[in-house]
């Protein structure tokens, strides 16, 4: 298999999973989640989704314990939407990224801050 069809599937997985998370699952333990990037390997046998998710440690962890269960249901829908004869094994990867990327803007603005207030 090519490589660039493994990117332009991963990016309708991606658009997929948006939808499926947005508009299908109904449980309650799968709180403000997207989905922040989709590698799939060259023989389309394994999916890694990584997902954010908004809230505190145990709000992610419970959020990430609901997409394990709901892992066949959603291979399940992305079968029904993409016409491909073998759907990949997914796995689903906290991604902190977003978080990580929010804590250094606030050292930033933190820091520019502090040196105003010194030049006063």
């Amino acid at each position: 298999m090519s490589e660039f069809r493994a990117e332009r599937l991963a990016v309708l997985f991606k658009e997929e999973l948006g939808s499926i998370m947005q508009r299908d699952l109904k449980d309650p333990r799968i709180g403000f989640a997207s989905i922040t990037n989709v590698r799939i390997s060259r023989d389309i046998s394994h999916a890694k989704i990584y997902v954010s998710v908004l809230g505190d440690k145990k709000q992610q962890q419970e959020t990430m314990e609901g997409l394990e269960s709901a892992k066949g249901y959603i291979r399940s829908e992305l079968g029904k939407r993409i016409r491909l004869r073998y759907i990949p094994e997914i796995h689903f990867i906290p991604d902190n990224s977003i978080e990580e990327g929010a804590k250094v803007l606030s050292l930033i603005n933190q820091i520019q801050k502090d040196e105003k207030e010194n030049q006063s």
